[in-house]
């Protein structure tokens, strides 16, 4: 993969070259070995730990566990296991979904400068590790899926404001649980915290439902110098049914 490509020319460059240690960048870190990614953390995601215990079936008191007993010596993932506390299979996938979604915001588009610290290792230990070409291939996947599904990066960072459903529109049961957390307060990062599940799979929900008109899209305001005033006899007329074209609009852009 050639650096005009990649996502990140320097995580393609430590790769190259087998590297061990922390990618620092802006929206999160990622920890590689020899060149492969083995952990990546992000404070726009839910870690690993809310991934186990709100999401999944580990008891908060053995993560606490493992953190207290098995944290200084780096082998937070082994002690799980070893313990009995969770299955390796149940561990490596939740690990592997954490890697790809603190990558995603960790890999995307920042102001400041990406720094590496070298032999920098993690708490959590080793449970697998992924080729940095893998996880740059599934970061650029998963920016062309969000535009794909509902063109609108506004709803990523907004309240998630539902909307009543259609006569006979079906809502899926996952669907129905992200609803029902969404008190239009809440940011879908938040929501992603609040269900314990990746914050990307939440980002690509709420466009879908947004997509199918039950989620509130919020629009970037029109720059001032594009606004021209109304003329009067536009302002003398009955106001229309706005929310009546809004769902007229979202419903024809959706079948685009």
């Amino acid at each position: 993969m050639s650096t005009a490509t990649a996502v990140s020319p320097l995580l393609t460059r430590l790769a190259a070259e087998r590297a061990t240690g922390a990618l620092l960048r802006d929206r999160g870190t990622l920890f590689l070995e020899e060149g492969r990614i083995v952990h990546a953390e992000s404070p726009a995601t839910p870690g690993l730990d809310v991934l186990l215990t709100t999401g999944g079936g580990l008891a908060p008191e053995r993560w606490r566990e493992a953190l207290d007993r098995a944290g200084a010596r780096r082998q937070v993932a082994r002690f799980l296991v070893d313990s009995g506390g969770l299955a390796g299979g149940e561990l490596e996938i939740c690990h592997l979904a954490a890697i790809y979604d603190a990558a995603f915001f960790a890999l995307s588009p920042g102001t400041g400068p990406s720094r590496f610290r070298h032999g920098a290792t993690h708490w959590i230990g080793t449970v697998r590790s992924v080729p940095a070409a893998a996880v740059e291939r599934e970061t650029r996947r998963r920016r062309e899926l969000l535009d794909a599904v509902w063109p609108y990066p506004e709803l990523d960072t907004a309240p998630v404001v539902p909307r009543p459903a259609a006569p006979g529109q079906t809502v899926t049961t996952r669907q129905r649980l992200l609803l029902r957390h969404a008190d239009g307060v809440r940011t879908p990062a938040e929501l992603a915290w609040a269900l314990g599940r990746p914050a990307f799979h939440t980002l690509l929900d709420v466009r879908r439902l947004a997509a199918a008109g039950l989620v509130e899209t919020p629009h970037a305001p029109a720059p001032r110098s594009a606004v021209s005033p109304l003329p009067d006899w536009i302002t003398r007329t009955q106001s229309p049914d706005v929310a009546l074209l809004r769902r007229l609009r979202d419903a024809l852009e959706a079948s685009l």
